[in-house]
């Protein structure tokens, strides 16, 4: 059975360019262009992984941890998580932390234009263990 990732991305570019390299791949990608909607294809498609935008409209990627830590996602909790985003890693942590008072809790960190070698790499060893 092939694994299943969500890819929650407002920027139809990343998207298209990251489906079709985790596609080549035999993976099967679920796509949401905010935080939203990316909640809701976790709870109805029940991913593997999720590839995750912090910057996104509507509800953004800071968010989409919050909900994930309140009990009634505990289900989905253990999903791995790789942050694919633009901010950098210190500044990203540092907000999250200063708005929550708790620490980000992701897998993989990957700053935009991230190298494919490295996404493949990190998604296969996630999906691995």
């Amino acid at each position: 059975m092939e694994k299943k990732i969500l890819l929650a991305d407002d920027d139809p570019d990343v998207i298209e360019v990251v489906s079709m390299l985790l596609e080549e791949e035999g993976y099967e990608i679920i796509t949401a262009r905010d935080g939203a909607e990316a909640l809701e294809k976790i709870e109805q498609e029940e991913p593997d992984l999720v590839i995750l935008d912090l910057l996104m409209p509507r509800v953004d990627g800071f968010a989409v941890f919050n909900t994930l830590r309140e009990p009634r996602y505990e289900k989905w909790s253990r999903i791995p998580v790789i942050v694919l985003t633009s901010v950098r890693e210190e500044v990203c942590n540092r907000r999250y932390e200063l708005e929550t008072g708790k620490r980000m809790e992701y897998a993989a960190y990957l700053e935009k234009p991230a190298d494919p070698d490295e996404l493949l790499e990190t998604v296969t060893r996630l999906l691995a263990g």
